[in-house]
């Protein structure tokens, strides 16, 4: 399954798919920003892989201004209703909120973002940017393998769904590979945001359209909380690693968690004992671990709970926390949830602006509505809210819940030199932390960081009472037997599982020559020029 890397002088983009990937170089290619490829990039992933992402979920960037030079963070993590409290979902007969449903679903912050970044970023006209994505809806576009198989995992969600089926069960049947897949209502949509911008998402017959669907199935999101909407600029969080700045993006997101891991891995001589040794893979496994229990017990909306950054994120914390794992001190195994779908894309453009970005509609298909008449599969990310008033995740009127979204971007002496995300719910972290020392300490290139076997820390399945530790079967059996002799309970996995995610990344070479790495174990694409 080996892939070349894809290197390139004036611009670089990876995604999720290739057509995604396409519509973003050509946007470099006309002289757009590295913003206006990313917001091409994403508004065809919402075509391709309706599934994982679109207009109706949430975004989150970082970007690295060549002017400035500086990272930025934009969260455009969407907000509960100002209606909605813990009292009301009880009252309504629900001791959590379901996985499916209007329930979970909280504004979609997508289409704000990106006006946002445009506004910031941008260079070329606003509905230029959508035109590949209006295209593919409405003349369709080939059903990859992986699509196929995804709507074949899903189709029982998607077969009691109506709008769903409609679209994605033509004829009662899940589409094969090669199938033309049309989405005109979708089309429709993203041609009035290419016409009238982010006010014509979330203001008029739209918004009008979210709002009434998810109150028929019982939500409390109204039209006001999408017209009252809006994205924010922060600053990224960030640690050192070896020499290397590590910023990720903070605020509600589990990026902190990547860091802490990494905190704590600083301390042992990964690159001595070399990748396959297993030493390098328990104290990876067990740093996350810790550092998973942290973001469970902290990570919220800061905007209504304290979240201690910076004593999570203290070398002197990294060190009480490793000395415990040298001491052989166990620690608890974290739940994690296996069923996060999201895209991840890096862009760099010619002048060394840089994006890094991730997006998502949670669940697969979402909530499993779809806004009358819009083509909008909606977001369930308010699924993650708890009902547990001691909870910093807790349910509270306008606020943003805990999400897995995170994005990276490490540099070096000030300079950009690796752009990187991938999608897996809990995994996103893990394989972060994984694809950063495959290359800062094993000396991969960013494509074989990608594709070198990973493990994934946390339940097969939502249900299941005990986490595993669970692996991929490229991993030599002797590594594997050691790491079951030393006290991981595991799951041996397919040699290249859909579950440790799909990853992107573009690395920037001293030279300045971008290279690009896709993972295979999706649809993911880079191309160069």
């Amino acid at each position: 399954m080996h892939r070349p890397v894809v290197m390139g002088r004036r611009g670089l983009v990876t995604s999720a798919h290739p057509l995604a990937s396409q519509a973003g170089l050509d946007m470099l290619k006309q002289g757009g920003s590295a913003v206006d490829a990313a917001i091409a990039v994403n508004a065809v992933l919402g075509v391709t892989e309706p599934h994982m992402c679109g207009v109706g979920g949430d975004l989150l960037l970082l970007v690295y201004s060549a002017d400035t030079r500086s990272v930025t963070f934009l969260n455009a993590s969407g907000r509960a209703s100002r209606h909605a409290t813990m009292e009301a979902v009880r009252e309504r007969g629900y001791e959590s909120i379901p996985f499916r449903g209007a329930l979970g679903v909280t504004v979609p912050g997508c289409v704000d973002g990106w006006a946002r970044a445009w506004q910031r970023f941008g260079r070329l006209p606003w509905a230029a940017l959508f035109q590949p994505a209006i295209a593919y809806a409405r003349e369709g576009f080939p059903v990859s393998h992986d699509l196929s198989a995804w709507i074949a995992r899903t189709q029982e969600v998607l077969a009691g769904a109506t709008p769903l089926s409609a679209t994605f069960l033509p004829g009662g049947r899940v589409p094969a590979p090669g199938d033309v897949l049309v989405q005109g209502d979708l089309a429709a949509t993203l041609e009035t945001i290419a016409s009238q911008g982010r006010e014509g998402f979330y203001r008029g017959p739209i918004a009008a359209a979210i709002a009434s669907t998810v109150q028929r199935e019982g939500s409390f999101l109204c039209e006001e909380d999408l017209e009252t909407y809006r994205s924010q600029w922060r600053e990224p969080i960030a640690t050192t690693y070896r020499g290397y700045t590590v910023c990720v993006t903070g605020d509600n997101s589990q990026g902190i968690a990547a860091l802490i891991g990494l905190n704590v891995l600083e301390g042992f001589d990964l690159a001595g004992w070399g990748r396959d040794d297993p030493r390098t893979h328990h104290y990876a496994i067990e740093a996350m671990k810790r550092a998973l229990l942290e973001r469970d017990r902290y990570v919220a909306d800061p905007e209504y709970v304290e979240i201690p950054v910076e004593r999570l994120l203290s070398k002197e914390y990294a060190a009480e926390c490793r000395a415990a794992l040298e001491r052989g001190v166990p620690t608890a195994l974290p739940g994690g949830d296996p069923r996060g779908d999201t895209v991840a894309f890096s862009v760099v453009d010619a002048e060394g602006n840089v994006v890094s970005g991730i997006q998502s509609v949670y669940g697969a298909f979402g909530s499993g509505l779809v806004a009358e008449g819009t083509g909008i599969v909606l977001h369930n990310r308010g699924a993650y809210f708890s009902l547990d008033p001691g909870h910093p995740n807790r349910l509270e009127p306008g606020k943003r819940p805990f999400h897995t979204l995170m994005a990276s971007l490490v540099l070096r002496a000030g300079r950009p030199v690796l752009a990187f995300g991938t999608m897996g719910a809990d995994g996103q972290p893990q394989t972060t932390l994984q694809v950063i020392s495959n290359i800062v300490d094993h000396g991969m290139s960013v494509q074989d960081a990608i594709e070198a076997p990973r493990w994934l820390q946390g339940r097969m399945f939502i249900d299941e009472a005990e986490s595993c530790l669970q692996l991929e079967g490229r991993f030599a059996p002797t590594l594997v037997e050691t790491l079951e002799r030393w006290g991981h309970h595991l799951r041996v996995l397919p040699d290249w599982a859909y579950q440790m995610g799909h990853a992107q990344g573009i690395l920037i070479a001293d030279s300045g020559v971008l290279m690009g790495g896709a993972d295979p174990r999706g649809d993911g694409y880079a191309m160069g020029w």
